[in-house]
């Protein structure tokens, strides 16, 4: 325990002149300041990170490799997570339990808001290639699932933008590489089990589920979305357990009267709120 030192009367009389132990003569200011400069020298103790499984990238004491496959799954597919710098770091993310999942190259994770042919030339060049697809909603999307080829007789790439939705927007429109590919969306994608973070609409998915839905379909084998879907459940299930609470979708509390945040002031985003009440495309 350390001892207050106090001036005679209880006043303060700022630092001691000379530090003194108890039963040694006293001590001049040099050596005063020798004992400062020791006590600098003093090796400093960095607090100890937990530490992290190297696969599923999470703590030790949590680690999700069990749920995840024995090998990794067999895909022709690429991926290519373009993904926020946020995102990075979020404690529950997805895209490090994907990727865990599938073989050494088949997922390929860039950082980063902006991308453009000269700083990022590999991804310019999956762009370009006919046989890539971005993966993004809009009323130039086509519905994968009704595209009636057949994925399997070539290599295809997959483009995934990873953030929140108004990141992704934010990304998809500044970039212009991003509208070389084919654009798809999920029509047909079941409800997120992602509930341990809040989404915009009941039919909004994460990153991980979203490459789920997406191999199942251009793979023709509807057990990869298990597999991928597994190491999921496990995280929110984990946490959940540990106090987390199960987080509806916007649009979910807007119905039910159930959001209880102040309502936007700005027009463009009450317009927006009320598109999620009413269901419509946003």
């Amino acid at each position: 325990m350390c001892e207050r030192v106090s001036a005679p009367g209880g006043g303060n009389a700022g630092p001691p002149a000379s530090l003194t132990a108890p039963g040694l003569p006293p001590q001049d200011d040099e050596d005063a300041g020798g004992v400062f400069l020791d006590l600098s020298e003093l090796p400093v103790e960095e607090s100890a990170r937990r530490p992290t499984c190297s696969r599923c990238c999470r703590p030790e004491k949590v680690c999700l490799c069990p749920f995840l496959p024995v090998d990794p799954l067999e895909v022709s597919t690429c991926l290519y997570i373009v993904q926020h710098p946020a995102e990075e770091s979020r404690v529950l993310r997805t895209v490090p339990l994907l990727a865990a999942c599938l073989p050494k190259g088949k997922c390929n994770v860039l950082v980063g808001r902006r991308f453009n042919e000269e700083r990022h030339p590999e991804l310019a060049a999956v762009c370009r290639d006919k046989h890539t697809l971005i993966l993004y909603p809009g009323s130039d999307a086509e519905n994968l699932e009704e595209l009636g080829r057949d994925f399997t007789t070539s290599p295809h790439n997959v483009i995934i933008i990873d953030g929140t939705w108004s990141q992704a927007k934010d990304m998809f429109l500044r970039n212009a590489l991003f509208r070389l590919p084919k654009q798809v969306q999920l029509n047909s994608a079941p409800s997120s089990q992602y509930v341990i973070r809040t989404q915009p609409t009941n039919m909004c998915l994460s990153t991980l589920e979203c490459a789920a839905v997406t191999l199942s379909i251009m793979e023709r084998n509807q057990a990869i979305q298990e597999v991928l879907l597994k190491p999921l459940r496990a995280l929110c299930s984990f946490q959940l357990q540990h106090g987390a609470q199960v987080h509806h979708s916007k649009e979910h509390l807007l119905k039910n009267g159930l959001y209880d945040k102040p309502m936007p002031k700005n027009k463009r985003k009450i317009k927006r709120m009320q598109k999620l009440i009413t269901n419509q495309n946003i």
